[in-house]
């Protein structure tokens, strides 16, 4: 293993200091993972880090698991592990933090860098692989270091506990980001369940009973092919009792009994009328047989 970064003023960096400074430099590689450690640097521990991750590795590969690629960008403010595709942030390891970074020689696709964790306080080796980066990135890592050395040298340490500032507000603001998308899925899996529960406790065919829609005067308005029921107004008010068409006494306009003569009989007439009648039937009897 070979420490990777010195401060010798007569260094040749492969960047621009605006490159890593304003902006980051890309790479790509596999990530076999990270464990802890029990010093935050040397050669010995990051050569048992690698050993074990490596063995590790092979034990998924066997069972058919693929390394995962990462994106790494790396800047005077730390090293980004991203996913390649979506840019989602696995681990963001910053610079103050890292406290050993090496490449292997005896493997030259291998590099470490060692990291105290936020959050627990351990110290984490990362491991990774890549075929034709693994100097160069361990090289980009040191020439970071150097940059934001001469800055903290300049700014007499107040850009370090900005730095520190700027990176406790950035997790939180992913942890806060990640809270968030957690709720969202929690409220969408509730109204799924919701919605679920109110259509297989309603029948199919069935729906709310409408009450009947009332005039201006608060009357529901009649139809004659419609069975009246009685239901309350608006008002409170219960609507006087319709008789029944069965039993209804058909009157005319004055309240007398309309006349139907196939109904009528004899007797119903007065008997003025009747003797009247009876000597009409008997001329027109007697005109009839002198004809």
């Amino acid at each position: 293993m070979n420490r990777a970064f010195s401060r010798k003023k007569d260094k040749t960096w492969m960047h621009t200091p605006e490159a890593l400074s304003k902006h980051y430099i890309p790479y790509n590689a596999k990530f076999l993972g990270s464990t802890e450690v029990e010093q935050p640097k040397g050669t010995e521990v990051v050569r048992d880090a690698v050993r074990k991750l490596k063995f590790a590795r092979h034990i998924k590969k066997s069972e058919g698991q693929k390394i995962p690629k990462v994106e790494l960008q790396i800047s005077i403010y730390g090293v980004k592990i991203l996913e390649p595709k979506t840019k989602e942030v696995q681990h963001n390891c910053q610079l103050h933090r890292i406290s050993f970074c090496a490449d292997d020689k005896t493997d030259k696709r291998i590099f470490t860098f060692i990291c105290k964790d936020s959050e627990s306080n351990k110290h984490l080796c990362y491991v990774f692989d890549s075929e034709k980066c693994a100097e160069e990135i361990t090289l980009t890592i040191g020439q970071a270091f150097d940059l934001a050395y001469r800055k903290f040298l300049e700014s007499g340490g107040k850009d370090v506990e900005t730095r520190k500032q700027i990176a406790g507000l950035q997790k939180r603001i992913q942890d806060l980001e990640t809270e968030n998308m957690e709720l969202k899925n929690k409220v969408q899996d509730l109204e799924s369940q919701l919605r679920t529960t109110q259509v297989s406790a309603s029948p199919a065919g069935t729906g709310t009973p409408k009450s009947p829609s009332t005039d201006i005067f608060d009357m529901v308005p009649f139809s004659p092919v419609s069975h009246v029921t009685s239901t309350p107004a608006r008002n409170g008010t219960q609507p006087p009792p319709v008789p029944s068409r069965a039993t209804e006494i058909k009157r005319d306009l004055f309240g007398a009994e309309p006349f139907d003569p196939f109904t009528c009989g004899a007797g119903d007439f007065p008997p003025d009328i009747e003797s009247k009648l009876e000597e009409m039937q008997r001329q027109r009897w007697r005109g009839s047989k002198w004809d």
